[in-house]
C-alpha cells in the first residue's frame, strides 16, 4: 500500500456564512480533489484528481461517537482500540475538531504508532478532521492534512466558491493534501466542478433505507469521477440483529434508542416507511446474512459499497467501549449475488421516495 501519513478531514468554520437562525455558522470541510475513476484493490480505494490522490480503506472508522452521548471515554483505552483497528488493516479514521477529544486521541494514537509499530503501518494510517487547519495539525501532530472536507450551510450565499478556492490555495501550500466536500447536493457539486475547483469526493448519508445519492448524484459522479464516501450506512446500529423483531412500541420490550445516532436514524426510518416495513427489511437482510455466514451490518455496508461511485463507507467506532473489527473485515470478502441484491432492492423500494420528502443529499441539514 503506497499511502502517505494522514492527518485528517477538516471542517473549517468560515466567518462568511450565516444560517437562517441568525447564528453565524461559517463552515468548510474537505476530502480528495478533481476526479478520475476510483481504483479499488481489496480493501483499498484510491481517490484521484489530476496529480492529487489519496489511498483510503473502503471501510472507514467514524469517530463522531467521541463527541458525547455514547458513554464516557477512557483515553488510553480508546487509543488501544484505535491501534487494534489499525493493526487489523482498518487504517482510515474520520473525525472533526468538534468530535470531543477525537483529534487529541489521534495525536496520542499516531505517536504510539511511531514508537511501537513498523514504518509500514505508519504509512498506511489515514485520518480525517475539521476546523482550523493549523490547530488540527498541531493537535494531531502531523505536518499535512490528508483530506479536508468542506461543508456549507447556506447555498444562498455563494461564498462557498471563494472558500473552496482558498482551500485549494492552502493545498498548493502543502497544508492540505486533497480537498473534498461533505453533504453537498448535486446542483452545488455541479457548480463547484464547473468552476474548476478540484474536488475528489463528497461525504453523504447513504444506506439501504436512504438511497438518495443514487437518484441524482451518482450520475454526476460517474460523469466527473467524483467519489462518494458514505455515512449512516448502518444507521447508528439500527441495521443490526439487535433490532430484529424488536417491538419499540412497548416499553422495555426493545433495546433503547439511547444514542444521538439511533434517535436520528429512527426519524429517517419513520420518514421512509415506518417500523413495520423496517422489520421486513431487517428480516430480508438477516436472510442474506445467514446465507453468507455474516451479520446484518456486514450485508448493509457491502450493499452500499457495491453502489455506483461509492469509494468507502464509514462505520462509527465506540473506542474502548465496544468494537466490530471482525464484522468490518468480513465486508471485504463478502460478495452479494444478484438474488441477494434483488431481495434487498424489493423491500427498500417499498418505502417512500426520500428525495421527494427530504430533498437531495444534505438537504436534511438545511431545512428551516
Amino acid at each position: 500500500m503506497a499511502a502517505n501519513l494522514s492527518s485528517g478531514h477538516f471542517l473549517l468554520e468560515s466567518p462568511l456564512q450565516t444560517r437562517k437562525t441568525g447564528v453565524r455558522r461559517p463552515t468548510m470541510v474537505a476530502k480528495p480533489c478533481r476526479c478520475e475513476a476510483v481504483r479499488t484493490e481489496g480493501g483499498l480505494a484510491t481517490v484521484k484528481n489530476g496529480d492529487d490522490s489519496l489511498v483510503i480503506c473502503r471501510v472507514l472508522n467514524g469517530m463522531w461517537q467521541t463527541s458525547g452521548g455514547w458513554g464516557r471515554i477512557d483515553r488510553d483505552g480508546a487509543v488501544d482500540a484505535m491501534l487494534r483497528y489499525a493493526d487489523a488493516g482498518l487504517t482510515t479514521f474520520d473525525m472533526a475538531d468538534h468530535y470531543g477529544p477525537a483529534e487529541d486521541l489521534y495525536g496520542m494514537f499516531i505517536n504510539r504508532v511511531r514508537r511501537e509499530r513498523p514504518a509500514e503501518l505508519l504509512n498506511e494510517v489515514k485520518g480525517y478532521v475539521r476546523d482550523s487547519i493549523n490547530v488540527s495539525r498541531k493537535r494531531m501532530d502531523v505536518a499535512c492534512l490528508d483530506m479536508l472536507q468542506f461543508h456549507w450551510w447556506d447555498y444562498s450565499n455563494s461564498g462557498y466558491l471563494d472558500a473552496l478556492r482558498h482551500l485549494t490555495d492552502l493545498k498548493e501550500e502543502g497544508k492540505i493534501k486533497t480537498v473534498a466536500l461533505t453533504n453537498f447536493d448535486t446542483e452545488r457539486l455541479h457548480i463547484i466542478l464547473e468552476n474548476g475547483i478540484p474536488i475528489v469526493s463528497n461525504q453523504v448519508q447513504h444506506s439501504v433505507v436512504d438511497l438518495r445519492p443514487q437518484q441524482r448524484m451518482a450520475e454526476l459522479c460517474q460523469l466527473t469521477g467524483v467519489k462518494l464516501i458514505t455515512y449512516g450506512t448502518v444507521m447508528g446500529g439500527l441495521l443490526s440483529e439487535k433490532f430484529l423483531d424488536a417491538n419499540i412500541s412497548i416499553p422495555f420490550a426493545a433495546p433503547p434508542l439511547n444514542t444521538p445516532s439511533l434517535q436520528k436514524y429512527k426519524r429517517m426510518v419513520d420518514a421512509w416507511g415506518g417500523w413495520s416495513l423496517f422489520q421486513v427489511l431487517l428480516q430480508t437482510l438477516k436472510k442474506v446474512a445467514s446465507k453468507h455466514g455474516v451479520s446484518i451490518p456486514t450485508v448493509a455496508v457491502r450493499y452500499i459499497l457495491d453502489q455506483p461511485s461509492v469509494a468507502g463507507s464509514m462505520i462509527g467506532v465506540r473506542l474502548g467501549l465496544s468494537q466490530h473489527i471482525e464484522d468490518s473485515l468480513a465486508i471485504f470478502s463478502l460478495e452479494l449475488d444478484e438474488e441477494d441484491k434483488s431481495s434487498i432492492d424489493s423491500v427498500s423500494k417499498q418505502g417512500r421516495d426520500l428525495l421527494q420528502i427530504i430533498g437531495d443529499c444534505g438537504d436534511e441539514y438545511r431545512r428551516a
